[in-house]
């Protein structure tokens, strides 16, 4: 099973942009998808992003295209999310997850290992 650590996270005024890590650690291979969930204060927790770790392919829900980028360095095993343009409505607790199979949505079954989350705060 993957392990997954992130870092960055923080507070942002609106507009402004934040960056997330996350160091994954164990064997990972090219059909792996990597992602990124989030979960707002009394909401449930929803996709954001995915990466696939061979080919790079990217998958985002709407509310974050245009404004959100992930992206990965295989040889680091490492995975980040660049966000800018943030609103208020990106604050959340943001968690990376790896799934051992190439993407096919983003329900959170579909990913087994998930990082321990990060608050994201985004004031307007």
């Amino acid at each position: 099973q993957v392990q997954l650590v992130e870092s960055g996270g923080g507070l942002a005024q609106a507009g402004g942009s934040l960056r997330l890590s996350c160091t994954a650690s164990g064997r990972i291979f090219s059909w792996y998808t990597m992602g990124w969930f989030r979960q707002a204060p009394g909401k449930e927790r929803e996709f954001v992003a995915a990466i696939s770790w061979g080919g790079g392919s990217t998958w985002y829900t709407d509310s974050v295209k245009g404004r959100f980028t992930i992206s990965r360095d295989s040889a680091k095993k490492m995975f980040d999310l660049q966000m800018n343009a943030l609103k208020p409505e990106d604050t959340a607790v943001y968690y990376c997850a790896a799934g051992e199979t190439p993407y096919s949505g983003g329900q959170e079954r579909k990913f087994g290992s998930w990082g321990q989350g990060t608050q994201v705060t985004v004031s307007s």
